[in-house]
Formats: structure tokens, sequence, C-alpha cells
């Protein structure tokens, strides 16, 4: 079964269009109230770096910094003391259009332009600052994806990440050639790259800093087994024409893209 998603918001639209054409005009100064998914508070931010609207994604700095939080309300007339404000540093990129396919718990992709890894990572984790600083390594261990007891996890490693998996903690992951990307939820947001080729998986990392492997790549790899393993019985044309794919957590895609403006409305094609 494919499900075709269009956002459809002709007011909104003619909006985007318009601000498009005024490239040089800034947004305007805003004051806007944020509810954070994780908790159900609410506070109020300053904002000058984005035309926001409500229902937007968006993360902060302060002490929610790299928290989720929807927009609520937005207030242009006011006069207040900047140092009183913590501010919107990142909005997310929920503007999705595609047609989908339906794999257990996630909408499957195979087209690179509907839910690219880009666009998707803003969902859950805020730009990187200017001033961190990191460095990555990878070795050139590989193993057969049929055989993750050569990834080296332990066995509580291993059933954690199992849970993980059936929990629905993998949030995105994708296959473009031999590049796969994954964006694992955990305490926070992880993400996770690996090269798989040959039905082997080599140049395994994941950002949470574990030494050795971890869960949130073992709950990657099982649910990256069970995609290939779909595609192979109901997709492979598709898969092979394209020689990518894209999924999504359906409960994420909803509640972050359908709620995300509550004017919008998705249609199957």
């Amino acid at each position: 079964m494919i499900i075709g998603f269009t956002v459809k918001d002709e007011k909104n639209e003619k909006i985007r269009a318009e601000k498009q054409v005024i490239k040089t005009v800034p947004p305007k100064k805003s004051l806007v109230k944020v509810r954070f998914l994780n908790c159900g508070c609410e506070y109020t931010y300053y904002n000058d770096k984005f035309d926001l609207e409500v229902g937007d994604i968006v993360f902060v700095d302060g002490k929610l910094e790299g928290k989720r939080g929807r927009v609520t309300e937005i207030s242009y007339g006011f006069k207040v003391k900047l140092s009183d404000f913590k501010r919107v540093i990142a909005k997310a990129d929920t503007d999705i259009k595609g047609e989908f396919a339906s794999s257990s718990m996630y909408f499957l992709s195979f087209d690179k332009n509907s839910l690219p890894f880009e666009k998707v990572i803003s969902w859950f984790i805020p730009p990187v600052k200017d001033e961190d600083e990191f460095v990555d390594s990878v070795d050139d261990k590989s193993f057969l994806l049929d055989d993750l007891g050569g990834m080296g996890a332990s066995v509580d490693v291993f059933e954690r990440g199992k849970d993980y998996a059936y929990d629905g903690a993998v949030k995105y992951l994708s296959l473009d050639g031999t590049s796969g990307k994954a964006i694992v939820e955990g305490s926070k947001a992880y993400t996770v790259e690996f090269e798989y080729k040959n039905g082997e998986i080599s140049k395994l990392v994941c950002d949470c800093y574990c030494v050795g492997a971890c869960k949130h790549e073992v709950a990657t790899l099982l649910i990256l087994r069970c995609f290939l393993k779909d595609i192979e019985e109901n997709f492979k044309q598709e898969f092979e024409k394209s020689g990518y794919f894209s999924a999504v957590n359906k409960d994420e895609f909803l509640q972050l893209v359908l709620n995300g403006n509550y004017k919008r409305r998705f249609s199957i094609l």
C-alpha cells in the first residue's frame, strides 16, 4: 500500500511564496510561548531569527536547551528587556511531500527528496554550536548483518538494544547506496552511521560516546534487518530503481508534521 502525503494550506503557501520573493526582509521580532513536548511546561522566548507560526517545532537556549517545543502563541506588540528572555535558536523543517509505503510502525520512502536525513534531524536535534568541537574515528571491523554477534555487544547491551528496537526508539533510518544513517531516541536523540555492502556492516559509529558497541547501534541494525527483509518481499522494484530508502516512525511523523500546523491536511494520492 502506497500512501501519498501532500501539504495543502493555500494561505500559508502564499505567505511562503511572498517571503521567498522578498528574501532581504528579516523575520519580524516576536515573543513566542513554547510548550515542551517532554514535560508539558510552557515558557515565553524572544525570537528574531525565524518566521514562526503556531504549531511550529522549535529549540531554545537556556535550561531547556536541546528539548523540543511547540509554538502555542505569538506576540508582535511588546517592549521588553532582552536580558530577561532566552531565545529561539532553531526551527524544525517539517515541510514534507511525497509518496510513502506503510511498513509496520514506519512510513517508508524510496525518494531521496521526501525524507532526507538533513531535514529529519532538525526534528530531533538543534544545530551544533559554533564553539563546539567534535572528533570522530572508525575502525576497520566489519561483520555480517545476519550475525550481529560480530559487533561485539555485551549480552546486556544487546538486550537493551532489542528493547529499543521493539519500543520504536529508532525514529529514522535511511540507506543511500551503501551509506546508512539513523536517529535513535533514548535520554536524548543520538545519530548512528554505518556502511552496508554485500550483507556486511562496517564503519559503525554512534555519537552517544559509549566505549564499544552500544544499544543505539544494536537497535538500528535490528531495524535495518527488518526493513531489508520487508523491502525484498514487498518493495524490491522500488528499492532497486532508486538504490535508496528512508523510514520514519509513524507516531513521530504524525505528531510533528501533521500537528505542526493545525491548518494543514494530508491527502491520500
